[in-house]
Parts: structure tokens; sequence; C-alpha cells
């Protein structure tokens, strides 16, 4: 009955097909538990045979393993981590304070009483047992009608002594069996109640005292991490430290809480269960310990070669996960290339790998599981055989002797197996506690927190670097700075330029104090900054970057970031320097405007500007602006440099560009190279120089320099208008790069937004979230409200089955195998009661031939055991591993056959669909494969045990039963002690791991800002609950734990008094109630077995409906459709007609208003135009990632929705700004361009060859071969693009798409692949989007678009002498837009 906890234990964490395996583990523990059958104690508390079986540990997460000992991060660290434990057990205790300590001690205490309870219940079964053999003798002298009782001593009817075979009297009358029975039951009813209280009090002093000292060390783990320099973080990322802050902080707890409780408790009984066994009988204890190295055997093989199979299943599983990873990631790049059905092949080959070691490790877990119960029958034979001997023939021990000896020796061994996996929870814990306290123990080299450090009555900002050289920890071989010098003068603006890598980023670091130079100093106004103390120095500095982070509340909190004590005027003045006002008041909620995650729902224009706010309010007396405008098109350049511009005055600013045009107008330019400043001086003096200025100029300016002098000329003659920004267009920017950054972003959330809605924090700490937790509220709820709308009704079950109808056989087989094995464990309760029946008969001849036959049939069980379990566990190995690779395989190939717009839904992000993957597939196998093995296996130990019981006395049975519900409670209140409290932890501390991992990832912006305090403070108020919650914990876990454990002793009480009723009044023989008690325990324990599996099965119904649900899912865009039209003569003319659109995923905002434009076959057309007007979009309608809402996209005449959509991709060839590489190797990623066919070396070469890649490749040590990396991370974006447009002429596209191409990449990188694309344009119909104007000046064709409309169409020449929205463009970066009055009678007059 105690059993369905244990097993629920292994199925709720089981996960990825390792599921069938624990069934056989739990059926091993299952059996130790019958023997004990009705006098066992609930002992199971969790994870038993774990000494064998310890490789169950490893639970998945996302299809990855996640040991609970081990850490996640892979073997090598685990290792690593297991090698270097340099923490003593006892030092785990270092936070504990006094109080904590006596917790401790009497939590100690009791554990050990507690621990005595088993073996005292031995006794008394012993006693008990004799009691009711002595009594049967008895009886059946008394049946003989010669004898009779007198004197409380057995006569003959004549009046003569009776004498038994010994030759002793034989006492009558004496029992009162009721009596004795009333006595026993209040034995066992005391032992319960200790066993209560002792349990109770063991728990929760325990975990009480644990969760005091967890949460003194999490806030001191937090607050040593806000300390540290940024050096630091370098070398810890801040994934890995969040792992530590949950796993590894989780894993001191388990080695502090209720298991050390449990360790003492267990090992206790070990102790008292082999002292009960030795004092009573030291002949066959040993007996039975010379056979137990066969069982640890057996255990140990099967762990072992189980450990290693699930480890080989594991990692074929995690290859198939990166490359449903990688494929869903870059679905556009797949849909584009056709890559479909190759991908669903690619993932479906490392899917076989891991079915193959799936069935192997069924073989193995059948054998050896079947091996230890043939052993463990063996046993029995032997341990009675022998036992009975002892008993018979030489007197040694009474049978109850007997049975205290074998029970004693085997409650012992059972405990010592469930104690050794907390040695091995202690020693995860030490080895977790090694990094956490050594961290805590460290001192940071810059400590922000530090109060020391002088302040300046006056600061007036010269800053001067002496002699500096310096490395970054995490790269020590690498010099960055070289002996720099160089001095900044107070209230000027000086500009750093020089290329990549040449330490100008660096400096700016060193002037905040990010990290101090290895040699030389830095001084503000004459004082080295490491006198200096570090907040105070940094409240004087206010950054703006290149990609600024954001927090996800309001725009006015942002704002406040930058300084608590901001009143509102003082807000809008900081808006309105840095040009934010107007866009703002734009806005419908104005300041309170949520910025979404990470800034989402802002262009980069808007971000830079708000940053540029945040900047301001400090009143910084040194502006440090780093590529503050590089990400930026034209217009919002011209809008953010202007804000700059006038924010700089009267401040030392300190700017770094790419673009010179930003830097030009500089009172200082500091030209760097290989770490030193080699030049100095204004624009004019250096370009004389002909130094490092002056080169980059020059290679910069050749493009477009010709192209804006010209345009500039012309502007002097014509007034500009003032440019102004479209309210709705900037706020939700329509690009095609929102909805591309969707998926990403769903996996790499702020989680601000989710926590700030939680928070309830008095005085200051509150001030800089207060405002938006209304906003965050709301957005929760819709939130909620999606993930309510999405309520899944359960698949029926026979659906499920049809996926698995053509593995019948191996399912009929293995159905046989559980039935007959499902009747092995009432045969023992049968078997047992039988031995103890034949000690009260007379006749030794017939008493020894008895136990002879009894134990011979042991022995065949065993074998028949070995065989069942063998089949049962093979052959649904079998047939779940075909079904679960049948299943992934479908859902994967389902997913490649949506269109886009499936995946811009939030709730398809790639994350969330591999996970998907990984887990529906293998939850599945909750209704069908192994579970019904089980099933059938349960059903049949039920029908068998209630049919014995029944059988041999209804009445009994009846009174047992009603014990069952309370057995029940008690196996269920395990369960969810097991598994509930930890999903309760989980969540209430998924707040403060919000607010960590935000502070991890942003630490530089945290820092810039000063805002480690407030972060503490944060982080410290959300472990409040949990905190709470834990202590809440601690007493229904030990009142649960107690109730638990105390059960099975009211419940034996009540059944063997009732039992001496029966005996009495109903002369039922003893053994009867023996063996109705074992059979309902064995039914009892089959029927929680059975009832645990409802979660699985459950669960797997719910999986399988969002599994057929995807199945179902008929896309509007279907690739696997071969209908369609195809041509031979396919020329490239193409025509947009009228097209309006809206994304799928934010059908509140039109992107496209009726596009109209045609390009001709072979001609160049270009899409011009700010951020968000719909350039991309164009490019996405027509490789038919979606359908226009009206109007038409044609191709050589033949509307794209009636064209087969795979002739149609393979027409068309694409090269992104962002181009995205798989991980394998140049030759199969420049391959990838046609997947319709084998493509040959020779044409990859070719391919290369136009692309200016060739000698690049052949210049790599492994050529061709050379794997690029994860989204080609080996190799530089201009690389990663040459690759990519060879990939795109090896298609032979007939229409070339280039979007963004060279935006991303320096000068150099950008004039190599502009010659690429310029060679690829020939003789192909080309679309080109372009913010870099130089690039598309050639085109046939430019086109300039406005809030997804057409306003200008012409050559280049022919819209310069316009003087409109183009001319504008290229003269000022002035934004594009139209009066709303009337677009289309714009539209009209402005088309040829």
């Amino acid at each position: 009955m105690s059993n369905s906890v244990v097993l629920r234990r292994f199925r709720t964490h089981g996960e990825d097909n390792n599921a069938f395996e624990s069934e056989y583990l739990v059926a091993l523990h299952l059996h130790f538990s019958n023997l004990l059958g009705p006098f066992q104690n609930l002992v199971t508390y969790s994870k038993p045979y774990s000494c064998f079986l310890s490789y169950r540990n490893t639970y998945t997460v996302n299809g990855q393993p996640l040991s609970k000992t081990k850490n996640s991060n892979g073997d090598k660290s685990t290792q690593k981590k297991e090698n270097s434990i340099r923490i003593g057990f006892f030092e785990l205790f270092r936070f504990a304070s006094c109080s904590e300590i006596v917790l401790m001690v009497f939590g100690g205490l009791c554990a050990m009483l507690h621990g005595v309870a088993q073996p005292a219940m031995l006794l008394v079964f012993g006693l008990l047992t004799d009691t009711f053999i002595a009594y049967d003798i008895e009886l059946q002298e008394l049946n003989d009608p010669e004898k009779m009782c007198m004197n409380k001593t057995i006569t003959w009817v004549n009046g003569s002594e009776y004498q038994n075979q010994n030759n002793e009297t034989v006492p009558c009358g004496v029992l009162d069996i009721e009596k004795e029975m009333s006595m026993f039951a209040y034995y066992y009813i005391s032992i319960g109640v200790s066993v209560f209280l002792l349990g109770y009090c063991q728990i929760s002093f325990w975990v009480t005292a644990a969760a005091r000292q967890v949460q003194k060390i999490r806030k001191a783990y937090f607050k040593q991490i806000m300390r540290m320099e940024i050096g630091w973080f370098d070398c810890n990322s801040a994934g890995e430290l969040n792992t530590r802050m949950s796993d590894d902080i989780n894993k001191i707890n388990d080695a502090i809480a209720d298991q050390v409780g449990i360790f003492i408790q267990r090992f206790t009984t070990f102790v008292s269960g082999f002292l009960l066994g030795f004092v009573s009988g030291w002949k066959l204890t040993l007996v039975i310990i010379a056979v137990s190295p066969m069982i640890g055997l057996g255990a140990a093989l099967m762990a072992l070669s189980v450990s290693k199979l699930t480890g080989l299943g594991l990692k074929a599983y995690a290859k198939a996960g990166a490359v449903a990873d990688e494929v869903l990631s870059s679905i556009r790049t797949v849909a584009a290339f056709s890559g479909e059905k190759k991908e669903v092949e690619r993932y479906d080959k490392n899917l076989v790998y891991a079915q193959r070691w799936g069935v192997r490790k069924g073989m193995i877990v059948g054998f050896f599981t079947g091996y230890v119960w043939m052993i463990i029958f063996f046993c029995y034979a032997l341990a009675f055989w022998y036992g009975s001997r002892l008993v018979i023939e030489q007197n040694e021990y009474t049978p109850g002797g007997l049975l205290q000896v074998f029970l004693g020796v085997l409650v012992a061994a059972m405990n010592l197996g469930q104690a050794s996996p907390c040695l091995e929870t202690f020693a995860s814990g030490r080895g977790a506690a090694t990094n956490i306290f050594e961290t805590i123990d460290r001192e940071p080299e810059i400590d922000c927190m530090s109060e020391e450090g002088y302040k300046l009555n006056k600061v007036k900002g010269d800053i001067e670097f002496h002699n500096v050289t310096f490395n970054y920890p995490s790269r020590p071989e690498v010099k960055i700075l070289d002996r720099l010098s160089m001095v900044i003068k107070a209230s000027e603006t000086t500009a750093f330029v020089g290329p990549s890598g040449s330490g100008k980023s660096t400096t700016v670091q060193l002037i905040q104090r990010f990290y101090d130079p290895n040699q030389g100093m830095v001084t503000l106004d004459g004082h080295d900054i490491r006198s200096l103390n570090i907040q105070w120095l940094r409240s004087l500095i206010g950054i703006v970057e290149q990609e600024p982070v954001l927090f996800a509340t309001t725009i006015e909190e942002n704002i406040r970031y930058g300084c608590d004590s901001l009143t509102k005027d003082q807000i809008i003045r900081a808006a309105k320097e840095a040009n934010a006002y107007n866009f703002i008041m734009d806005l419908p909620e104005k300041f309170n405007t949520l910025v979404g995650e990470g800034g989402g729902q802002m262009s980069g224009g808007q971000k830079q500007r708000i940053a540029i706010a945040r900047a301001l309010v400090r009143n910084p007396k040194i502006l440090l602006l780093d590529m503050a405008t590089s990400a930026l098109d034209n217009e919002s350049e011209a809008v953010v440099q202007h804000a700059l511009d006038k924010v700089r005055l009267g401040r030392t600013t300190i700017s770094i560009a790419h673009r010179l045009s930003t830097v030009r107008n500089a009172d200082v330019i500091i030209g760097f190279e290989h770490g030193r400043a080699v030049e100095q001086g204004k624009h004019a003096e250096l370009l004389e120089r002909k130094g490092v200025y002056f080169t980059l100029v020059t290679l910069q300016s050749q493009g477009d320099k010709a192209l804006n002098e010209k345009a500039r000329q012309m502007a002097a003659n014509c007034p500009v208008e003032e440019p102004r920004i479209e309210k709705q267009q900037s706020f939700r920017r329509g690009s095609y790069q929102a909805s591309l950054r969707s998926s990403i972003r769903q996996r790499s959330r702020s989680q601000v937004s989710n926590l700030l809605a939680d928070l309830s924090m008095p005085g200051d700490v509150a001030s800089t979230v207060r405002r938006s937790s209304g906003y965050l509220d709301d957005e929760d709820k819709v939130m909620e409200k999606e993930e309510v709308e999405e309520d899944i009704k359960p698949a029926p079950v026979t659906r499920i089955l049809k996926y698995n109808v053509a593995e019948w056989p191996y399912m009929l087989l293995g159905s046989l195998g559980a039935a007959v094995n499902g009747g092995v464990n009432p045969v023992y309760a049968l078997l047992f009661s039988q031995i103890l029946g034949t000690f009260s008969i007379q006749n030794e001849e017939e008493k020894r031939n008895q136990i002879n036959s009894i134990c011979l049939f042991f022995a065949i069980v065993g074998m028949v055991s070995f065989l069942t379990q063998f089949l049962q566990s093979y052959f649904f190995a079998k047939s779940g591993e075909l079904l679960t690779r049948r299943l992934r395989k479908l859902g994967f190939q389902a997913m490649l056959g949506q269109e886009i717009g499936w995946f811009d839904d939030h709730k398809n992000s790639p994350g969330t669909l591999t996970t998907r993957l990984a887990t529906d597939a293998s939850q599945v196998q909750g209704a069908t494969g192994s579970q019904i093995g089980m099933i059938v296996n349960s059903l049949t130990n039920i029908g068998v045990s209630l049919i014995i019981a029944f059988y041999f006395s209804w009445k009994l049975t009846l009174v047992i039963l009603c014990f069952l519900p309370f057995l029940a409670l008690s196996g269920a209140l395990q369960a969810k002690m097991l598994t509930g409290f930890a999903n309760q932890d989980k969540q209430a501390l998924e707040v403060a791991g919000r607010i960590s991992s935000e502070a991890l990832s942003n630490i530089r912006t945290i820092a810039g800002l000063a805002k480690e305090k407030m972060f503490v403070q944060l982080y410290e108020k959300q472990l409040e609950a949990p905190y709470r919650a834990a202590i809440k914990k601690a007493n229904v876990y030990g009142l649960c734990f107690g109730f638990a454990q105390s059960v099975i002793f009211m419940a034996n009480a009540a059944s063997y008094r009732f039992g001496g009723y029966l005996v009495v009044a109903e002369s039922l023989h003893f053994s009867i109630v023996f063996r109705v008690i074992a059979a309902i325990v064995t039914s009892g324990t089959a029927l929680g077995r059975a009832s645990s599996y409802t979660p699985d099965y459950a669960k797997a119904k719910i999986a399988a409906a969002r599994f057929f649900q995807l199945i179902d899912h008929v896309p509007k865009i279907n690739i696997y459709n071969d209908e369609g039209e195809k041509w031979d003569n396919f020329k490239g003319e193409i025509h947009f007609k009228d097209c309006k659109f809206t994304y799928p995923a934010r059908p509140d905002f039109q992107v496209l208003n009726g596009l109209s434009i045609s390009v001709k076959p072979g001609q160049t057309l270009a899409f011009v135009g700010s951020s968000g007007c719909g350039k991309s979009t164009s490019v996405q309608l027509l490789e038919r990632f979606y359908d226009p809402n009206e109007g038409k996209v044609l191709i050589d005449g033949h509307n794209t929705e009636t064209v087969n959509i795979v002739f149609l991709r393979s027409k068309i060839g694409i090269v992104s700004q962002e181009p995205v590489l798989f991980d394998c190797s140049i030759a199969e990623n420049i391959k990838y361009g046609d997947n319709n066919r084998q493509v040959s070396m020779d044409e990859v070469i070719a391919a290369s060859r136009k692309a200016q890649l060739h000698d690049f490749v052949m210049a790599l040590p492994n050529k061709y071969d050379t794997n690029v990396g994860a989204q080609g991370s080996q190799l530089s974006r201009g690389q990663k693009q040459r690759i990519a447009i060879a990939r795109a002429i090896v298609r032979n596209p007939k229409i070339l798409l280039l979007d963004e191409a060279t935006s991303a990449l320096d000068t150099e990188s950008e004039k190599i692949v502009q010659a690429a694309l310029d060679e690829a344009r020939q003789g192909r119909t080309c679309i080109v989007i372009a913010h870099r104007l130089s690039t598309i000046q050639n085109s046939d064709i430019i086109a300039v678009m406005s809030r997804g409309l057409i306003v200008e169409q012409g050559a280049h020449e022919e819209l310069m002498a316009l003087k409109g929205a183009y001319y504008k463009l290229v003269t000022t970066g002035a934004p594009i837009s139209l009066p709303s009055c009337d677009i289309s009678s714009d539209v009209k007059r402005l088309e040829p």
C-alpha cells in the first residue's frame, strides 16, 4: 500500500522514455514491502534501492539530462565538481545560529528513536506469531477426543499425563487468544502514535532549520555577486550564476534538510535490525548475509549498464533536440531554401540512435530485474529451509524468532539501501556549496558597494590616462591597451576612432572603473580614480551605448533609473533635451507607456533617446557615447545625433563611432591603433597627417562621398521641411525584424515585466517600479486569458493507440508477461502464510515434507518471475521507443509544414516547440507502451489477491479493506510531499529568479547606473514569500510524514485483533489470518501503483491532444502540397498589385496599405524608406511566407497563391542582413542553397568564386570541410555574408532578394561583399533593401516607401530632380512621411 509513493516518485520525474525501468525498481522494492507484508512500516519515503539503482537520479528537462546529483552543465563539469569538493559536511551548517543548532539536535534525536520503531515492531510480530502457533497446537491436541484439559495441562481422558514427542507436558487454557491479540493491538497503537509524533518532529525541525539557513545563504550569495567587479562576470556567465543560485543552493538545501533526519532514521533502523538478527539468531543471519552479494552484484551491473545506455540515449536525443532548435530558430531560412524534408530526415537520423539505445536499455533492465527477483526468491527458499531446520531439529529458535531474525536482517538491508541516496545528496550538497561558499568568501577587486574613497567637492572633468596597460581578465594573453597615455579636457568633446579591437571601448570601461589597469593609472582632475568612492564616481558619469538596455517597465520609470529622487518636471526636461519628448507625447499612454521586454515595443532610435534621457537626469559631468548611433537607420540616426549634439554642450564628452560623419565635429579626435593613441587633433589636421584617421575616412567615403557632396550643393538652394515622425509607426514598428524577433524575444524575455506585478514594497525600493505594476498586471491578465483560452480537451486513448498499432505483437507478448508477473506477488502471500501454518503441524515428517515443497515452490516462482520480467520489459521498451520516434518525427514534420505566420505567435517560439517535441512525445507513452504493461500487471495482482483474500475469509477481508482509503491517503500524501512541495518551491522562487536573471544579464547597465543595492533589496524582498512557504511546508510535511509512517501500525492493530476474534469465534486457522492480511497488502500496493499512473495517463492524454492539434492544424500555406502551377520559361517578372497586409501576430497594425509596383525580368528594384515602412514585408510576400490580405503578387503573370510553393521558392535566392548558417561544413551550407537535387562540389566552388569566397576558404586548414559553428559563430560577418551569397547563387535563382545584405559590415568587408553581390545580380531580377544609399544608387528602379505605400519611384537622377522624399532622405536623412490627408491621391500622382 505504501508503494504508490515510490512509483509516483519515479514517474513524476521520469522523462524521455526512461520511464519503463522505474516500474521494475518499484516492483523490486514492492516485493520487499510485501515480504514485510502486514507488519511493514512505511519506510518507503523516497528512492528505494537507490543504493544499487542510483542511475534513476537522472531527470530530464526539455529533453536535456538534469541530474539531481550532477551539475546539468554536463559530465565534465560534474566530474570536476565531484573531484573538487572542498567543503566538509559539517561546514554546510556554517550559517546555522544557536536556535537552528538546537532544532537540528532535537530533530536528530527524534530520527534515532523513529529508527528503532521498526525493529521493535518485529519483536512484537515474533511474539504474536508464536502466540498464534501455540494456540493452534493446543487446539489440535484438544481436537483429539482421547485428550482433555485439566489443571491447565493436557491429559488423557483416563487421567494419565500426556507428553509430546520431546517428552514434555503440554500446557492448555493459559492462552486467551482474544486478550492476547488486544494486548498486541495496544503495542501496535502505542508504537504508531510514537512514530507519528517522532516523524513530525524529525521532519519539521530539520526542514525549518534548513529553510532559515538557506534564506541566509541566498541573501549572502546574491549580495556578494552584486558586489563583484565586472571582470569577474566576464569569467562567469549570467546563465551559470542563475543556475547556481537555483540548482546549487537547492542542492545545499537538500543536503541539510529532511534528508539528514531520514538518513539518521534509516541508519538507526539498519543498526538495530542487524542487532536484532544477531541477538535472536546469528546462524541464520550469517546465511542470509552470505547470499546478498549476488543481489548487489546484479543490481550494480544493471545500474552501470543502464546509466551508460541512458547517457547514450540522452546524447542522441540532445543531438536531435539541437537539430530541432537550430531549424526552428532559422525557420525562414529553411523555408526560403525548401529544406523542410531534408531537415526532417536529419532529425530522424538522430532519433534512430536514441531508439536503439532505448530498446537495449529495456532488454538489460528486463534481464537484470528478473535476475534480482529470481535470487530474492531463491534467498527466501534457502532462509526458510535452513531456518525451519533450526526450529524443528535443533530447537534453537521459535517460529516467531525465525521471523524476527529473517525480517530483521531484511529490514536492516533495505534501510541501508535507502540510506545510501542520502549520502549521494550530501556529496552533491558539498559539491554545490564549494562554489557558493567560495564566492561568498571572495573579496571583490573593485567593491561597488564600498563606502571607502574620496568624494571631491568640485569636479571639473579632466580625465587623463598615464601609461595604461590593460588586458581583460577573461583573456589575459591578449593585450588590449599598451602604455596608453592621453588627456581628455573638461567640457570638450573628444572622439575616439580606430579599427575594431584597438581599445576604444575599453578606455570607456576603465573610466567607469569597471576594470582597473594592470599598469599605469587613470586620473580625474588629477586624482587616481582608484582612490575615489566608486558609487560617487559612477554617479558623475552618463553613458549611452550601441545597444541600450531598457528595463521592462514604463518610459518614466526607465528614465527614473538614472536618478531616484526625480520630479516629473525633471523627467520631462530630460526627455526634451534627448529629443524624446515629442514621440513620447504622441504615444497613447505617454510617459506611462510600457517599453516591452528589453525595450521591444520601441524602435532603435526611440530606445536610444530614452537611454540618453536616462543618462541626462543624472546631470553627468562626464558623458560617454559608445557607438550610440551605429545601429540606426538614417532617419533615426539624424534625430538621435541631433539630441546628442544638444546634450554634450558644457560636459566632458567622449564619443566612439565607426561612422566618421558623427565624429568630425568633435573638439579633439584621437586615433587608436593596437591599444595606443597614435594621433590626436581636429578633423582637418588629421586628414593632412594621413595616418589612421585618414585611412578610415578615405575607405569609408569612397562609396558615398561624391553622392553626398552633390546632394548638399543642390540642397543649399532649397529649404528643407522640418522632419516629422509618424506616431503609430514609431511606436509599433511594423517591420519584418519585429516579427522575426518575436520568437527570439520569447527565449530571452526580460524578466522584470513579470516580477513587477508581484511586488508590493514599502519605501524607496518601490519608487523605481511603483508606476508600472498596474500596467504589468493588465499584461499578465492578458497572458493568463490567453492561457485559459488554450484549454485542451484530452485526446481519446483509441487514437493514441492507433499510432502504436504497428507494434501490436510486441504489446501482446509484453502484456502476457505482465499478467503472469502480476500473479507472482499474491502467490508469495500464499506461500508465506503456508510456511507459518506448517510450524503448528504435529507430525514431524509431514512438517518437513511441506516445508521442502514450499521452498521448492519459491524457487519455481523465482524462475517464472525472471522470464516474465524480461518479456514485459523488452517488448514494451521496443513498442514504446518505436512510438516515441514516430511521434517526434511526425510532430517535427508538422511544425516545419506550418506557415511562417504560425511561428510569429509567442506560443510557437523555437524554445517552446523544441520542448514540446522533447516532452509531449515521451509523455504520450503514459497511455501506451510500458504503461499498459504496468496496468495489466497491477490489475492481475489486485484480481488474484482479492480472489485469494475473499476465498479464505471474506469478513477479515472487508475489515482490512476499510483501512485501504487511509493507506491510499498516506501514499498520496507522500507523493504530494515529494512532488507538490518541489513545485511550490519552484514557483515561489521564480519571481526572485527573474530579478536575479534580469540583474545578472544587465550587470553593466546596473553597475553604470550604480543600482546594485536596489536590486539586492528587490531580491531579498522576493525571498520572503518562499521562506514563509518553506516554514509552513515544514509543519505540513512533518504531519504528512508522521501520518504516512504511522497509519500502517493502526491497520495492523485492527487486523490482528479482529483476526484473533475470528480464530476463536469461527475457528479460522491462524495461517489464514496472515494469508488474508498479506494478500490485501499486496493488492493495496498494486492499487497504489495503478492509481499513481493516473497523473501520467492524464498527462499523456493532454500531451497527445496537443500533439494531434499540431498534426491536425491545416497550414494556410502548405509546403507539402504538390498541387499548384509550374511553368518552364520562368522569366522573373514581378508585379505587386494593390497589396494590403497585416502580420497575423499584430492584426491591429497595417503594414502595407496598397503596395503597387512592377519589375521587369533582369531589372534591379531598390526599396528605401525608414524602419517599419514595409520594405522587408514585401520581400516576404514574394517568398510567400505570407499571403496579402488584399491584392495580389504576380510572378510572370501568375498569382503566387496559385503557384506551387516549392517551385516558386526554388526560383528565388535570398541574402539577408544576418544570414543564418547551419552548424555544419562550409560546403554543406552552400549546398543548402538547392535541396531539391544533389549539388556537386564543382558547382559549390563555382558559386564560391562568384561570391568572392573561394580564396578565403582555400586558406583554411580544412578548406570546404571547415565547420562554421552554431549560427556561423566561427566566422566573421563578412565571411558569413559571402557564404550566404554563394548559397543563393547555387540555386541559380531567377530572382535575387538582398535584404540589408551589407548594413552590418565594416567598411572593408562591405566592399568585398558588395562586389560579390554586383557579380551575383548579373542577368537576374533583383530586389534590394538598404539603408546606405550608396549601395542602391545604380538600381534600375528606386522605390521610396512610407507607411506601406510607394510614395516615389524612378531612377536615382529622376528622383533627385523631383526634390521629393528621396532627395530629402539623401541630403539630410530626414524621415519619409506623408501628410495624413489624402494618401491615395499622392500615390497616384507619384506613380509613373
